[in-house]
Parts: C-alpha cells; sequence; structure tokens
C-alpha cells in the first residue's frame, strides 16, 4: 500500500485551503492504490491554518529537541507537529505501507527541502518532521517530484 499526503490528491487541506493535486497520484487513490492523509490535520491542525515553518534547523532536529516548528505568527506548534508524525506512523506500519508520497518543501512533509524559518520563501535542504520520523523507521518515503521520475 502507497501513502501519500491529502493535498496531492487533490483535497483541499493545505494550510490555505487549497491542493496541490497531482493527476497520477489521484489516479492511484481512485484504483484504491494508495491512501490519503494529512499529517497536519492528524496532529490538530485545522484549515485553512496560519503557515508554519521549522525554525533552528530541520524536521530530524525537531524530533531531537534541538529546533522548533512556528507559524507565521510566532506561535510554537511544535508538538502538534510531533503528534502528526506519530500518528502517520502508526497509520503507515498499520497498513504495511510500502512507500510514502508527501508533499516537498513542508514543514511536515518535505523529503529533501524545506522553507528556512524565516517566512521569506526561501528553500533549504532538510526533511520535514513526518518524514524525518518515518525515514528513522524504516518507511521509504519521497516528494511528489522524486514519485513523478520514477514513473517514467
Amino acid at each position: 500500500m502507497i501513502l501519500v499526503s491529502s493535498c496531492l490528491a487533490g483535497l483541499d487541506v493545505r494550510y490555505n485551503g487549497t491542493n496541490c493535486l497531482n493527476v497520477k497520484i489521484s489516479e492511484l487513490v481512485k484504483e484504491n492504490k494508495a491512501i490519503t492523509l494529512c499529517p497536519e490535520l492528524l496532529g490538530g491542525f485545522s484549515t485553512p491554518r496560519e503557515p508554519a515553518e521549522i525554525i533552528g534547523g530541520n524536521g530530524e532536529d525537531v524530533l531531537d529537541g534541538k529546533a522548533k516548528v512556528v507559524d507565521k505568527s510566532g506561535k510554537d506548534v511544535t508538538q502538534l507537529y510531533i503528534k502528526g508524525a506519530y500518528s502517520t506512523l502508526e497509520i503507515a506500519k498499520e497498513l504495511n505501507a510500502t512507500l510514502v508520497v508527501l508533499k516537498e518543501n513542508s514543514p511536515s512533509c518535505g523529503s529533501s527541502t524545506i522553507y528556512n524559518g524565516e517566512f521569506i520563501g526561501k528553500k533549504i535542504g532538510g526533511m520535514g518532521v513526518t518524514t524525518a520520523l518515518l525515514k528513522r523507521n524504516g518507511l521509504k518515503v519521497m516528494s511528489e517530484e522524486q514519485f513523478a521520475d520514477t514513473l517514467l
């Protein structure tokens, strides 16, 4: 079973109430080959919500207590991101997921890039909180771009 970010399947769950529809991923969901989830909603967020970025590192640093996730108004939302990551891990284990495809750049789902924590649109190398936790637990995680490359 493949798990995919809900926003990639066309569900309006992003922080601003939009989605990032990826037609191939949406088709997999319709064919019951993939299941959608949103780590941020699993963590307790609603849609829409303030955008958030990792301050002081990346998702691995958040899990290690060395960095935090803060929303644009300055509120520390780290614990909600950690909760969402662990809920996602639990679901992945229950479903024996073979692959998890998550939205790049997200403080939760980014697999190779995230925003730098300054809310200026600048990206840096690093993983989001959920991706870091899933990888620590041996799951294969990739972005929608990496997934598209595997289909070529």
